[in-house]
């Protein structure tokens, strides 16, 4: 048995491994394949590369995302540390510059002396080593075929995309204007750039979504593609009903347009993607029509009519296992003693979700080499809660799942006022999440200063 961790995929699942696992004093081989070989969606080399949007969600700590932050920040997340030193403006969201919050966990990770970086692909499951799987929706042919065999099933899978990233100085700001929803936020209230809609421009855009041709899937198309509910391209989302979109990404709630005086039909919002604010991600536009296509469609929105595009919006394949069939709430795999899995590949979604379950998979890894009991986060946390769900939901039917606040337990008291169910919720969380801390008997490690 090899006497070093081995910890494949370098996203944020598998860079948060590494490192919680080297903190704890083990030698960790962390194998990326990128740049040697590229995935089609990653555009760089860097460690914790993201993707689809720089937002990890609302940093509001009565919100599930900005509670699973939280918990992350008390469990000692080396990439919280990090998002938040490349945090950008993004209202109650916790956006962040990606090229940065990527070079800074590179950096992090690169220079511990208990990490050695192997940038080449492994092809072959180490059976006989202590390994967390964390490659991601984004799995290398080869070894996905390892672990279909391993698991003795067949993979399940969904489609995912990611949104257009504009140049900021494209954007015509006397049709277009800055604001958060219910002027919260930072900037003054101001940290979105919004492309407001009438009736007509609406239901024109929505038409013109419906009718778009898309780019052909390749080599993984399938006749039925599974869409994830939480990231469907806009345009399946248009052949839903022409309202569907006015209800969902391009809801006007919470945003008065300064040009009218009033709330538009429908809004487009923008978030910044980087520090210096001069690049912006549509929001909630994941889309798959073809890029020529695209440009015109999207430059139908007020503010965008000569909108310069640094990325246009594209698709992917994302892939998961059949957790409840598959894996303990220790992120184990259950076939095999000292093989874990980690990130979207458990079925666990979103950013904070995908660093959370690398944080488990290595603590728990750790603690059985160090020959100590493992360690499951309580239900009524938001980390726990998820753990629980993809690990009882129904084999049949499983589908991936993020924070969301509707997978918690039941408050002993019922409260039917809103906000205050969410701070219920957030108070018993911390509670529990201390308790349970101190049970581990100071094996929680606090991230130096970046």
């Amino acid at each position: 048995m090899s006497n070093h961790v081995m910890v494949i995929g370098g996203g944020l699942a598998g860079s948060e491994a590494a490192w919680q696992l080297a903190e704890r004093g083990h030698r960790v081989r962390l194998y990326e394949m990128r740049p040697t070989r590229t995935t089609g969606a990653h555009t760089t080399g860097n460690l914790a590369e993201l993707v689809c949007s720089n937002s990890l969600g609302s940093k509001l700590p009565d919100r599930a995302t900005g509670l699973l932050q939280s918990e992350m920040r008390a469990l000692g997340s080396l990439l919280m540390r990090c998002a938040e030193a490349a945090a950008v403006p993004a209202g109650g969201a916790l956006a962040v510059d990606r090229e940065r919050f990527a070079k800074l966990v590179t950096r992090k990770l690169s220079k511990h002396p208990n990490i050695d970086i192997r940038r080449e692909e492994v092809r072959k499951l180490p059976l006989d080593a202590a390994c967390i799987v964390a490659t991601g929706p984004l799995t290398s042919p080869a070894l996905a075929d390892e672990i279909g065999a391993l698991t003795g099933e067949d993979y399940l899978y969904f489609y995912d995309a990611i949104s257009p990233i504009v140049r900021a100085s494209s954007i015509d700001m006397s049709r277009a204007f800055s604001a958060n929803r219910y002027g919260r936020g930072e900037q003054n209230g101001a940290d979105y750039i919004n492309c407001p809609l009438e009736r007509d421009e609406y239901y024109a855009f929505v038409r013109a979504l419906q009718a778009a041709e898309t780019i052909q899937l390749r080599d993984f198309e399938r006749e039925d593609p599974n869409f994830f509910e939480g990231c469907v391209p806009i345009e399946e989302l248009a052949k839903r009903g022409e309202d569907t979109l006015a209800f969902g990404p391009m809801r006007p709630v919470g945003l008065t347009n300064p040009h009218t005086g009033r709330r538009s039909f429908a809004v487009v919002q923008l978030r910044q993607d980087d520090l210096a604010g001069s690049l912006y991600n549509i929001v909630g536009f994941q889309t798959n029509i073809r890029w020529g296509r695209q440009r015109e469609i999207l430059r139908m929105l007020p503010g965008l009519q000569d909108a310069e595009f640094v990325r246009m919006g594209q698709m992917h394949r994302n892939t998961f296992l059949n957790a409840p069939a598959l894996l303990c709430a220790t992120m184990r795999f259950r076939a095999q003693p000292l093989l874990y899995f980690a990130g979207q590949l458990t079925g666990i979604e979103g950013y904070v979700g995908n660093l959370a379950t690398g944080f488990l998979a290595a603590l728990n890894l750790s603690r059985q080499l160090r020959a100590l009991p493992t360690w499951i986060p309580p239900r009524a946390t938001m980390l726990g809660a998820l753990c629980h769900y993809v690990i009882h939901s129904d084999a049949s039917r499983f589908q991936p799942m993020k924070a969301n606040l509707g997978i918690l337990p039941p408050l002993a008291t019922r409260i039917k006022n809103k906000a205050q169910r969410r701070i219920a919720y957030a108070e018993r969380a911390k509670t529990a999440l201390h308790e349970a801390i101190a049970a581990l008997d100071d094996d929680v490690l606090e991230p130096s200063l970046l």
